[in-house]
């Protein structure tokens, strides 16, 4: 590889209130759908709306607009609303949404991270201008952390006491630009008192494994997200190949994304494994074969 490849990345834009355009990738969607007969769920969230019958299974319907505190749909308003059936963490969800717009092709480089004055409460990981509209990337991680808390905590992993003690020999860096999954990767290495390092942007990661290779202390492993606003998990990890110079940690491409199409670009930029969030037990297994392996992957690159 001599230049890093532009990664496209489709997005489907939509609005939940007003004219504000929000957007989902579209590796993330199975399909776009006119509002259909739901099933009320006792005692669940206020935002979820019941389920609809999808291709045989009983999916879960979110009105995405309430679920991140604008105001729930009307009834004239789901007249003609969509559900977005999403692929996200290993579960089909559905997404009510006022109306979808169109699709676009965009590239993470073009995605700014959002202000940090808008806290850590902001349902957004990204801002892209499109055609003069100020669009924003929808967090689904921290939105279904919301409204489904339970399913965001890590499951107790099943380590010997050699193999956390393997862990705990190696430097590890893991980045992800959502909160959510920073502390769900963060509470499985302290559940086994495995340290690690963390950050939110792929720039920085890619600072860090330089500065540690400068001080001959390099990182071993690396766990990181695919979709990141400025450098992404795909650029990140061409980088680090490119580099002949440098002590190559293995890298594991952590994502939301169920899709061939990511693993297979993941495989192209030199990749050592990718992941579907979120699975600690599979995750800590991935960071095993990374310490039990050599960590010269130069020929990869």
């Amino acid at each position: 590889m001599t230049e890093a490849s532009a990664v496209p990345q489709k997005l489907l834009l939509f609005r939940l209130a007003g004219n504000r355009l929000s957007a989902l990738g579209t590796l993330k969607i199975r399909e776009i759908m006119p509002i259909q007969r739901l099933t009320q769920i006792p005692h669940s969230h206020p935002a979820v709306m019941g389920t609809m019958n999808f291709r045989g299974s009983a999916v879960p319907v979110i009105d995405m607009a309430a679920a991140v505190g604008y105001p729930a749909l009307d009834a004239e308003a789901r007249k003609t609303a969509s559900i977005i059936v999403t692929d996200i963490q290993r579960q089909e969800i559905g997404f009510l949404v006022r109306s979808v717009d169109r699709i676009v092709e965009a590239n993470w480089k073009q995605v700014q991270a959002p202000p940090r004055a808008l806290g850590d409460q902001a349902f957004i990981t990204g801002l892209l201008q499109i055609d003069n509209d100020l669009v924003q990337l929808m967090d689904v991680e921290l939105l279904l952390a919301r409204v489904y808390p339970e399913s965001m905590r890590a499951k107790p992993s099943q380590l010997t006491d050699l193999e956390r003690e393997t862990l705990r020999e190696q430097r590890i860096l893991m980045v992800d630009d959502s909160q959510v999954a920073r502390r769900q990767l963060a509470e499985a290495l302290d559940r086994e008192n495995i340290p690690y390092e963390v950050t939110g942007n792929g720039q920085t990661a890619l600072d860090k494994i330089v500065a540690a290779n400068q001080e001959q202390s390099p990182v071993n492993i690396l766990v990181s997200d695919i979709e990141m606003p400025g450098m992404d998990g795909y650029e990140l990890t061409f980088h680090l190949r490119d580099d002949r110079s440098m002590h190559q940690p293995y890298v594991i491409l952590h994502t939301s994304l169920n899709s061939e199409m990511s693993v297979s670009y993941a495989q192209q930029v030199g990749a050592n494994e990718a992941l579907t969030k979120f699975d600690a037990e599979e995750l800590l297994h991935a960071m095993l074969r990374g310490a039990g392996r050599s960590t010269t992957v130069s020929e990869q690159a």
